[in-house]
């Protein structure tokens, strides 16, 4: 199984930070925020990663993190080709690296305190189609939000940011896929806001009852603005009081 972590975008809801560095950049903790996701694929077995990135940044972290070595990884770096694109676009980037492999994908501002492994180990064993991992939210309506049939423990459908959300269960940045999805990805329509959306992704796997999921125990976060970078950084300064190591690479 390989990695892809999707580390573009422009960041404008952390600026003016992110008018002269990648959000995925900035610190949590010790740590630059690329760091973070790079550590839980490779906590999980997986040592090939791909990260796929924009023209602007991509020297930034090549020359931070090379080819991995320094992590105990294997990093190749991508350019999504169509800027703002969504990230269904950019996920199209990691198809030859990606080759007959099933993959993991992260977006790089989620930080989260659970070990993928549970999770990975569960789609392994599953034998086609898709899996997402899901978090319980007080904001749902900043996400995409599942319906799901609590008897058949099914997610019957995703939407993204409702007005009036079907649960209080989203949609984290954390997805594994086989190789349908790159056939799926070239089926869907560009959204009002032009992008190809992973929600789109995400509910033609259910068309095909090819969707299955799993819920995270542990805190999650979209590091994307200031307020959740604090926390973020908060939430792992606060494992190393409790005695978590500090001392993770």
């Amino acid at each position: 199984m390989k990695g892809v972590i999707l580390a573009g975008g422009t960041g404008s809801r952390l600026e003016p930070l992110t008018k002269y560095i990648n959000k995925h950049l900035l610190p949590i903790g010790a740590y630059p925020m690329i760091y973070w996701p790079i550590l839980k694929l490779r906590e999980c077995g997986i040592h090939e990663i791909l990260i796929i990135t924009n023209t602007d940044h991509l020297s930034s972290f090549i020359q931070l993190l090379g080819d991995g070595e320094g992590l105990n990884v294997s990093l190749q770096y991508k350019i999504q080709k169509n800027t703002g694109g969504g990230i269904a676009d950019a996920l199209m980037s990691a198809k030859k690296f990606v080759g007959q492999d099933k993959y993991v994908v992260i977006l790089g501002d989620n930080i989260f305190e659970d070990s993928l492994k549970p999770y990975v180990d569960s789609y392994n064993k599953q034998k086609n189609g898709a899996r997402v991992l899901l978090k319980e939210v007080t904001d749902p309506s900043r996400y995409g939000v599942t319906k799901i049939d609590q008897t058949k423990k099914k997610i019957m459908s995703i939407v993204e940011k409702p007005n009036n959300p079907p649960s209080n269960y989203c949609v984290t940045g954390i997805y594994m896929y086989d190789q349908t999805a790159f056939e799926l990805i070239q089926e869907i329509k560009p959204s009002y806001r032009k992008e190809l959306e992973i929600t789109d992704l995400n509910n033609l796997y259910i068309k095909r009852d090819q969707l299955e999921y799993d819920i995270l125990h542990g805190w999650w976060i979209d590091a994307g603005t200031h307020e959740s970078l604090f926390r973020a950084n908060t939430l792992i300064y606060n494992r190393i009081l409790e005695g978590a190591p500090e001392k993770l690479l």
